[in-house]
């Protein structure tokens, strides 16, 4: 606005007596008010039902229950259960006005259920404001998040926020599509290489809920043969979910799916869709308009109708396992769905978890697995390379690989790619004295020094300072060697041996989907290889020690899922696909890797687990936090009576300038962890007393009784136990 518009006096204030007191007229007379009151004095109450009880989004454990409110006449036909509403939540007894509560903060909530009354005796505070009357939590979906929250020792808010994904109003305005009729039941198609995949298919096309734990053939069909089951239990009317790892395996059961039934049958849920696409896709499978669900982990909870197939691909994948309270993993809540909606569940992998072979020893699914010839005719030729080998080997001494593997590689880019697994990442991420062997650390923090591609640079792994003077501080020495080779040094020494070759690297920076079919050398860490058209002709797993050497419970079973998802990608041993493995041939890992055995494998270790009482034989929880803090909740915690601690123990100190996992100590800090077990079916007992105890901590943290106490983390069936 000018200068010359511009009123002289600058203000409201200047203006006349008679232009004010019209202004205040006009207001008063208004009949809309500008704004409606979050607290709704003196508005009447609902003639029926004016009670809501309320699920309120406070994530802490003692205020893990409903709260009732009012519900104002106005608010009556959108207070509805299951739909989202905003309450004020916080204040006490003394601030009553009108026989009403008043005060509190705005908090979000849902409303789950309207009654006549209360069964407080108080006055209720009124319902704020109904967000939405869009009804998205059903007493099927309010079930599920109940019996997860139980199983994990967590609150039903902190699932919600999992299983519920965030409003957005423009997605919610558009109409879902009018959903589709059945579709004609599928042919088998490659299930049949199984003994009894073709009687799987027919079972869910004809409304049956078989349980399986299926054993894929390597290569690339898996993902037609999960669509070919989805289309069969679409076939019988109901609702199919399928959750997978990763955004690119989700890619591919996408395609899959498209090509068998078309566009409009199924939703595709992934966090990469952005919040709009999503949430209506979600919205789309809540109102029945779509039957299919094919998405990563969060799509666990997905609210599909009559659900007849739960799916699970690669359960051993660290995706499936949430970082966020209260941990859940997908294969256990697609377990609480199978037993709930009594409904057919898969579970699938190129590789078999011990707690797979746990469900087919127990009784409660079926192996669904391929013959012996099948097997040969489908898998690799796999040979190893062991230390003995490598001694003897001139050229493993003086270069990055041996002689065998130098063979395989020049032999297959004859014809096509060849993968190369590195274990580890980046350049030479740890470095030793060349002398003495002993690690080079940072003289600042003692983190590990890596070398860059320059060689003269060495940079701090934990902090990022640079060392430009390094010498050993055990003998003195200046030179330094490779102690682990990453990724990127691997494809650098590659590009030199094969200088007519192309390189290309899929890891953590960039993550490459497909590759050609042109001869190539492909360097990659494990699960971010490639696919490539017509498969590679041959596969480098390098460094086993690295993944089997892990002070880890898991470390074998994680270490031959790994090799096997790279081996799959090779074409068969009858079209020249060789794998050349650089570990000891006589571990056990190793050698189920050879007979491409990963069912025997996982049946041995779970043997070896139920006499040492390991999980998943047993439930098992871990109790982490401050040393005081620890031996506190242990001493206040009323365990069952078959439950045994283990420990406590201390845990590494997290350096400064490293991420920090979820539930590990902060920078500098000493924590230590208990291990709580129980024999099985004992593990709703040992979760409800987690839960009492942790809820006790939280309710005299929030009355301030004795002061702010140290935060203990509570989870259920950790990954890694050491």
């Amino acid at each position: 606005m000018s200068s010359e518009n511009e009123p002289a006096g600058g203000g409201a204030d200047d203006a006349p007596p008679e232009q004010l007191a019209l202004i205040r007229e006009t207001v008063r007379r208004a009949k809309t008010p500008r704004a409606k009151p979050r607290t709704w004095r003196g508005a009447a109450l609902a003639k029926e039902r004016p009670v809501a009880r309320v699920l309120v989004d406070k994530g802490v454990l003692h205020l893990d229950r409903y709260f009732d409110y009012a519900v104002p006449e106005e608010l009556d036909g959108e207070a509805q259960p299951g739909v989202r509403v905003r309450v004020r939540f916080g204040a006490g007894r003394h601030r009553v006005r009108d026989g009403r509560r008043e005060g509190g903060g705005l908090i979000d909530g849902f409303l789950i259920e309207r009654l006549a009354e209360s069964d407080y005796s108080g006055p209720l505070a009124a319902l704020a404001q109904v967000v939405s009357p869009e009804r998205i939590l059903d007493e099927e979906l309010l079930g599920l998040v109940r019996a997860v929250a139980d199983r994990y020792a967590g609150s039903v808010a902190d699932v919600l926020q999992l299983a519920v994904p965030p409003r957005n109003a423009r997605a919610e305005k558009r109409p879902s599509p009018q959903p589709l009729p059945p579709p004609a039941p599928p042919e088998p198609g490659s299930w049949t290489r199984y003994e009894q995949g073709a009687a799987f298919v027919a079972a869910l096309a004809a409304g049956s809920a078989p349980r399986a734990v299926w054993n894929a053939l390597p290569g690339p069909q898996w993902a037609d043969e999960l669509a070919r089951a989805v289309t069969a239990t679409l076939a019988s009317g109901r609702g199919a979910l399928v959750v997978l790892p990763d955004g690119r395996a989700v890619a591919r059961v996408d395609a899959a799916l498209t090509a068998l039934l078309g566009e409009g049958r199924h939703a595709v849920l992934t966090a990469d869709a952005g919040p709009e696409k999503r949430y209506a896709q979600w919205l789309a499978v809540r109102r029945g308009a779509v039957r299919a669900v094919v998405g990563t982990r969060a799509a666990m909870f997905a609210p599909v109708r009559d659900l007849g197939l739960v799916a699970l691909w690669d359960d051993g994948d660290d995706s499936h396992s949430e970082p966020h309270a209260p941990q859940p993993h997908a294969r256990e809540v697609l377990l609480l769905r199978a037993a709930q909606d009594r409904c057919a569940f898969l579970l699938g992998a190129w590789n078999c978890t011990v707690d797979a072979a746990q469900l087919v020893e127990t009784g409660w699914a079926r192996p669904l697995v391929a013959a012996r010839e099948q097997v040969r005719a489908a898998a690799p030729l796999v040979r190893t390379v062991g230390d003995q080998d490598l001694a003897r080997d001139e050229a493993a001494r003086a270069a990055r690989l041996p002689t065998l593997a130098w063979q395989v590689v020049r032999d297959g880019l004859r014809h096509g790619p060849v993968l190369v697994q590195v274990p580890r990442r980046g350049y030479v991420p740890r470095m030793a004295c060349a002398a003495c062997r002993t690690p080079a650390r940072c003289r600042h923090c003692a983190g590990p020094l890596e070398g860059q591609e320059s060689a003269s640079v060495l940079r701090c792994g934990w902090c990022g300072r640079e060392e430009g003077d390094w010498h050993c501080p055990e003998c003195g020495g200046f030179r330094l060697r490779a102690q682990v080779v990453g990724a990127r040094r691997t494809a650098e020494e590659l590009g030199r041996a094969f200088p007519a070759v192309p390189v290309r690297t899929s890891g953590r920076e960039q993550v490459l989907d497909t590759v050609s079919q042109a001869p190539a050398l492909v360097v990659s860490t494990p699960g971010a290889e490639p696919v490539a058209e017509g498969g590679y002709t041959a596969a480098l797993l390098l460094d086993g020690w690295a993944m089997l050497g892990r002070p880890d419970l898991r470390a074998g079973e994680d270490a031959l899922r790994r090799w096997l998802a790279a081996a799959s990608l090779v074409r068969p041993q009858s079209a020249g696909g060789t794998v050349v493995a650089i570990a000891e041939p006589t571990l056990r890992p190793v050698q189920a890797l050879v007979r491409w055995d990963p069912v025997g494998h996982a049946v041995r270790e779970l043997g070896e687990r139920a006499e040492l009482g390991f999980p998943p034989v047993s439930r098992m929880a871990a109790v982490t936090g401050p040393p005081e803090a620890v031996a506190g909740f242990l001493r206040a915690v009323e365990l069952p009576g078959e439950a045994e601690v283990l420990g406590p123990v201390p845990l590494p100190v997290t350096a400064e300038g490293r991420p920090r996992r979820v539930g590990a100590p902060p920078p500098g800090e000493h924590w230590e962890r208990a291990l709580v077990r129980v024999p099985p079916g004992r593990g709703a007992a040992l979760a409800g007393a987690l839960k009492t105890a942790q809820a006790a901590r939280t309710a005299r943290t929030a009355r301030g009784s004795r002061g702010s106490e140290e935060a203990v983390w509570v989870r259920i069936d950790p990954p890694d136990i050491g």
